[in-house]
């Protein structure tokens, strides 16, 4: 693939807006996130996958999965499965999802700092 001089590479990596975790939007579509699969149920669902991830989101932390992290701590992940996560996602969940998050009990918090403690 090439590039045309001056256009900036496009943007492949994708964050999910409830938990945060950034992968590929192939990864997502394929397994959908090793976090939220259980919840959210877009793996295979490639409409689903794009609503529930954001092309757009601020710094990244690696997650070693050492529960003692601040930094984990800090961002709601320390018992989420070790990878990269955004530390601010844009966007909010689709008003179905967060009705269907509502339902099983799941307390959303958008990841975009609308909510603050």
């Amino acid at each position: 693939m090439s590039l045309k001089r001056g256009r900036p590479a496009p943007k492949l990596n994708r964050a999910c807006m409830l938990c945060g975790m950034v992968q590929s939007m192939n990864q997502f579509r394929n397994e959908g996130c090793p976090n939220c699969e259980s919840v959210l149920h877009f793996a295979d669902n490639d409409e689903l996958a794009r609503e529930c991830t954001s092309p757009t989101f601020e710094g990244l932390v690696a997650v070693n999965g050492n529960k003692s992290s601040w930094v984990a701590r800090w961002l709601r992940i320390e018992s989420f499965v070790p990878g990269l996560y955004a530390v601010k996602v844009s966007g909010k969940l689709p008003d179905d999802v967060r009705e269907d998050l509502y339902q099983q009990g799941i307390d959303y918090r958008p990841r975009d700092g609308s909510v603050q403690d």
